[in-house]
């Protein structure tokens, strides 16, 4: 029996799709909410705040991709590949449409970047045995 893509039992929180965004965004939230305590209570500095943002994404891209491949079992490339691409996404949109500025990289480059950690994430996520 062939499945529908938009079968209301693939949205819930045992899919893949779900889980794996709730991984993502929770990652962003709370480190993210660890670099700006240390930047008010350390001596870490706001130059380094690019670098610690583009650490915190990637991590939880891998994440991400890692727990939507162990969920889906199978295609952890396609399954944390995709990841990325909604999460980079979701970051296009809210960037153009909130802030109304573009992004500083190349945004294919930026959505290649995601697609590539999250599908590595997936890839050994799927391979990590349940």
């Amino acid at each position: 029996m062939k499945e529908n893509l938009l079968d209301s039992s693939k949205w819930s929180l045992r899919s893949p799709w779900v889980m794996g965004q709730l991984f993502v965004w929770g990652i962003i939230l709370i480190c993210s909410f660890i670099a700006a305590l240390l930047m008010r209570y350390t001596t870490f500095d706001s130059s380094q705040l690019t670098t610690a943002a583009y650490g915190i994404n990637a991590l939880a891209l891998f994440v991400g991709g890692f727990i939507s491949g162990r969920k889906a079992g199978q295609r952890g490339w396609y399954y944390g590949g995709l990841q990325g691409i909604i999460y980079a996404a979701i970051l296009l949109i809210i960037g153009f449409l909130a802030f109304d500025s573009g992004m500083v990289i190349n945004p294919v480059l930026f959505m290649a970047c995601a697609f590539g950690i999250s599908a590595i994430g997936g890839v050994i996520g799927v391979n990590s045995g349940n």
